[in-house]
């Protein structure tokens, strides 16, 4: 009698479990993006490997950068992420609260989506075309300017 009281306490405890655990990876606390640079990327763990990074986002020009610390846990994001490395890019995360381990990440924010910046926006209505990227109708052209042929000798 004692014994299947038991076992039915330990059964009832591991559904509770199962069902803190979906709940947290499932339901998020907050949801954003984040733009930036991304200057590391690495596959990490003992047992569960997860994607750690940092994005170094820039306010000002002239100010130190802020990092902002992720993880990914889809290899599909994470090969996005590596392509877009050097340029700039914006970042859709979810925050998620309550993760009792660093089995799910080292972070609360799980990036979903990659998107790279065509422009970077120095303040409202102000931007900076990135090079390579494509030139939007309103902006004009800037000009080429062409190297001299050849230097004149002294």
């Amino acid at each position: 009698m004692i014994l299947k009281r038991l076992l039915l306490a330990l059964a009832l405890l591991g559904v509770l479990a199962a069902l803190f655990f979906w709940a947290a990876m499932t339901w998020s606390y907050s949801s954003g993006e984040r733009a930036g640079w991304v200057q590391k990327l690495s596959h990490k763990g003992w047992l569960c490997k997860t994607w750690e990074g940092e994005l170094a986002m820039v306010t000002m020009p002239g100010v130190a950068p802020e990092k902002f610390l992720f993880t990914i846990r889809d290899n599909g994001v994470a090969d996005q992420v590596t392509q877009a490395m050097g340029k700039r890019v914006a970042l859709h995360y979810e925050e998620k609260v309550g993760l009792p381990t660093t089995c799910f990440g080292e972070t609360r924010h799980f990036i979903t989506k990659v998107t790279i910046a065509d422009e970077i926006s120095l303040s409202p209505g102000v931007s900076v075309q990135v090079p390579g990227a494509t030139a939007s109708a309103t902006a004009p052209a800037a000009p080429q300017v062409q190297p001299p042929a050849s230097l004149p000798s002294r």
